[in-house]
């Protein structure tokens, strides 16, 4: 068998068998000096064996690879060094530069041009369906065959490090892929450079990868890949056609560039649906602002209206889906400046139900160069102070890292781009965010709103349980220290803001921005934030959009408070500034801030100043001319509120509504922060283990049976919320474990309180 026909054979394979049984009869597979190392390095299972744990992420990494190959060949047809000072400086840059997309947004071409533009980068799902393959394309710069060693077969070679416009740097992240090609970790490339950036004619070059098992001889696996002679097999052709018995759309054949192919993938469970469901849902979130656009092509046994789709990252489908899925005014955010960083924050609230189809669990994503490099999950949002757990589930953040310098990249990021690492910069980022969240006068009101659709028309109900509850933990010498309550508001529904309640009909650009309260100066005391509020009359994304953002610059005494956190969101007309405040404040201080709001399209910043008072820890306040305010009450101004809950608010479920509380017949109770000290209890008082118990027991005990289950669900779920502390730590959410454990213990409450009620003194 020659070159040529092995290779289209390989490409026409759907089974990790048929390649070996081709192998074999080219009469490679079981010569050993026909395979050479991955890397050139024996022990090379150490570094391929520790890149992503997830085959999407892997998987994302070869689309990542074709991204940056297109872009490499664009450049150097343009005859442009990609180290040089004439090559893009980012990202961004390239894209707007090389294809016309305007700050590297593909939100800011049109979809016609989206689909031209997926012609280059395409993604085939081929084989099974319990077990499929996946295919790769481009028509990027291509590699020579004597070149594959060096580029698609290297590991830690920094070919790629010089050139600040594409994101694959160091190598690695193709290996991801092999740990979860079937059981050989067979994977096929094939390679040709492009004919405009060669003088001389070249060959398609291809190779296949596969791993060994440890042996006597050899304590760990090791990658090897098909090299007879040490020579990269190659064949000449014009053309390669990838032909499939399924599908609407032909894939126009490639004259160069390169194509991967990744046999039996080991997909996650979910995700082995077509290709332009599930998976493509993830890719969209693992790369939210796409630089190219890809084309999906279902080709298996799968039956629908349309086998493929163009994926062309998850901001443009949320921009294309704005009006139907996402609720009024978003998205929204700011920008985070901590220390020298900056960084860009959006915030995207779904509407009820909305989010399913563009994500599963990913609250925050953080990203570089539109891709995400690693996540928080929604449960991050019920952490106290935000405590968002009626819209925890609607909320997306991205949190875009692209300006932060390379030290805090490394610092932050793992090499994988899949997750990040316990350090300084990201706890920083953490408080930051919380602090910008938790003061968004936005998701605060829609919290207040979603808790009081869902138990507006149940609070009466509920006031009997909650004055039986009080009661028992009253005359409980021990639940009355342990469990510490705060005050019971009769109405739990505090007053909604005046700019809420009103349409707000936002300005592409500011015509005004001046201080909420003029001349008022604001008291802080030491090593903690203030807070200072604006009227404005600009969107809502004004800072952080792509097309003409503002941006402020804080001052202070002067000068640019560039070593300091702050943030500056917006809101329907209002505009709150975050700061800290300046580490070389000392008790008694009286400094004079000023802060600028400009775009490029302003001939004149705004400028609005203010006056901030240092105070010590304890409040006092010394050197001002300014009147001594005293300390803040709990709950007030930066000082915590003593821990304790709420009496919580019982609130029963039948049946006929378990669709819209989440439920099942098995379960038993559901926890919900207030968002405030206290929580919602909702109980199925369908439950089948109750209903199971009140089948048995016909003789007038319903009540007090049914009592005995709702109270003692209530006590259960209170224990654990006295250790939500811990839970936080852990990263924990609570509210899923209470969810999830009182579903095992609902079986046992009747008759363990039947049971003991019973018991007679032990003799």
């Amino acid at each position: 068998m020659d070159n040529k026909n092995l290779c289209l054979n390989l490409l026409s394979a759907e089974k990790e068998d048929d390649v070996i049984k081709l192998l074999n009869q080219a009469g490679y597979w079981d010569k050993e000096d026909c395979w050479l190392y991955y890397g050139g390095v024996e022990n090379n299972f150490s570094t391929i064996g520790n890149q992503q744990d997830n085959p999407i992420t892997a998987l994302n990494e070869k689309l990542i690879n074709s991204i940056d190959a297109v872009l490499m060949r664009e450049c150097l047809q343009r005859s442009i060094d990609p180290e040089s000072t004439e090559a893009p400086s980012g990202f961004s840059e390239a894209l707007e530069i090389f294809f016309g997309v305007h700050k590297g947004n593909l939100a800011n071409v049109s979809a016609s041009k989206r689909t031209d533009l997926a012609n280059e980068i395409g993604l085939v799902a081929t084989g099974s369906k319990k077990r499929p393959n996946y295919i790769v394309f481009d028509r990027g710069e291509g590699q020579e065959p004597q070149q594959f060693h060096d580029t698609f077969l290297s590991l830690a070679k920094s070919n790629k490090m010089k050139i600040p416009f594409v994101q694959g740097k160091f190598n690695m992240g193709s290996t991801g892929v092999l740990q979860f090609c079937g059981k050989q970790n067979l994977q096929l490339i094939v390679s040709k450079r492009c004919p405009l950036l060669h003088p001389i004619d070249t060959e398609w070059g291809f190779t296949i990868i596969r791993r060994q098992d440890p042996s006597r001889q050899r304590r760990n696996s090791v990658f090897q890949y098909l090299a007879p002679e040490s020579t990269i097999l190659s064949f000449d052709l014009d053309e390669i056609t990838l032909l499939f018995d399924k599908g609407t759309q032909e894939i126009d054949p490639l004259k160069w560039g390169t194509i991967i192919k990744m046999y039996d993938y080991q997909m996650s469970p979910g995700y082995k649906t077509m290709v332009g469901f599930d998976l493509y849902n993830k890719i969209s979130l693992l790369l939210p602002k796409a630089g190219l656009p890809i084309r999906f092509f279902e080709r298996r046994n799968y039956r629908g209206h349309s086998l493929e789709t163009t994926m062309a990252g998850l901001s443009v489908r949320l921009q294309d889906d704005r009006s139907d899925n996402l609720e009024e005014n978003y998205p929204t955010g700011a920008e985070l400046s901590i220390d020298t960083q900056k960084v860009k924050v959006q915030i995207f609230v779904f509407k009820k139900g909305s989010d399913e189809k563009y994500r599963k669990n990913e609250g925050v994503l953080f990203t570089i160069n539109g891709q995400s490099h690693g996540s928080f999950p929604t449960s991050f949002f019920k952490r106290n102070p935000m405590k968002y757990s009626y819209i925890a589930d609607s909320i997306l953040v991205i949190v875009e890292c692209d300006n932060i310098s390379g030290r805090a990249r490394e610092d932050l990021f793992m090499n994988s781009r899949d997750r990040l690492r316990d350090c300084e910069i990201k706890t920083e980022i953490e408080e930051q965010l919380i602090d910008l969240l938790k003061n968004h006068q936005g998701l605060k009101d829609l919290q207040l709103r979603r808790r009081q659709e869902a138990i507006q028309d149940k609070i009466d109900d509920s006031k009997p349980l909650q004055d039986i509850l009080s009661e028992v933990i009253k005359n409980s010498k021990v639940l009355s220290t342990l469990l510490l309550f705060g005050s019971d508001l009769s109405n739990p529904f505090k007053s909604q803001s005046a700019i809420q309640n009103e349409t707000f009909h936002g300005k592409q650009y500011p015509t005004f921005f001046k201080i909420l309260k003029k001349h008022e100066q604001k008291n802080c005391h030491l090593n903690h934030k203030f807070r200072v509020q604006f009227e404005t009359d600009v969107v809502n994304d004004y800072l952080i959009r792509d097309n003409y953002p503002g941006r402020y610059v804080l001052l202070c005494e002067g000068f640019p408070l560039e070593n300091e956190s702050s943030n500056l969101n917006l809101w329907n007309g209002l505009a709150t500034l975050s700061v800290s405040l300046p580490r070389h404040s000392r008790s008694g201080d009286q400094l004079n801030f000023a802060i600028e709001l400009t775009d490029d399209t302003q001939i004149e910043p705004f400028v609005e100043d203010f006056i901030v008072n240092v105070l010590d820890d304890n409040g006092s306040y010394e050197g001002s001319s300014g009147e001594r305010k005293p300390p803040a009450k709990a709950g007030e101004g930066d000082r915590t509120a003593p821990s304790g809950l709420s009496l919580p608010k019982i609130i029963l479920i039948k049946e006929d509504e378990w669709d819209r509380y989440g439920f099942s017949k098995e379960s038993a109770l559901k926890v919900i922060s207030d968002g405030s000290t206290g929580y919602d209890f909702y109980v199925n008082v369908d439950n089948i283990f109750l209903k199971t118990e009140l089948k048995a027991h016909q003789d007038g005990q319903v009540d007090l049976l049914t009592a005995q289950f709702k109270f003692g669900l209530t006590l259960f779920g209170l224990s654990l919320l006295q250790k939500r502390s811990h839970y936080e730590r852990e990263g924990r959410d609570i509210e899923n474990d209470i969810a999830f454990l009182s579903e095992a213990f609902a079986p046992f409450i009747i008759p363990m309180i039947s049971s003991l009620g019973e018991l007679s003194e032990i003799e």
